[in-house]
């Protein structure tokens, strides 16, 4: 089954967690309506279903990120790879 208000989550990124400014420092807004609430839950579990795919050794380098999105990136920058390594395994597949 796949859940697709994770996907866009992921892909899109969720509403802005709400902050504000206290003497020079930000700081993160407790969610208060039920939309907040939900928003912050997708957000979570989407980041959280990525870093389960992660192989254990690779979550530690990826903890970093906070949203799901901003994962997703370097995931995709990290094992994509570029067109001349797809091109290579394409035709790995192939034999």
């Amino acid at each position: 089954m796949t859940d697709y208000s994770l996907w866009e989550v992921i892909l899109n990124g969720d509403s802005p967690t709400p902050t504000k400014i206290v003497y020079g420092v930000v700081q993160v807004i407790a969610p208060t309506t039920a939309e907040q609430r939900f928003a912050k839950k997708n957000e979570l579990k989407a980041r959280g279903t990525l870093l389960m795919a992660l192989p254990d050794k690779h979550q530690l380098k990826f903890n970093i990120h906070k949203d799901a999105k901003s994962l997703m990136v370097a995931i995709e920058k990290r094992f994509g790879g570029n067109k001349e390594t797809k091109k290579v395994q394409k035709t790995l597949l192939k034999q």
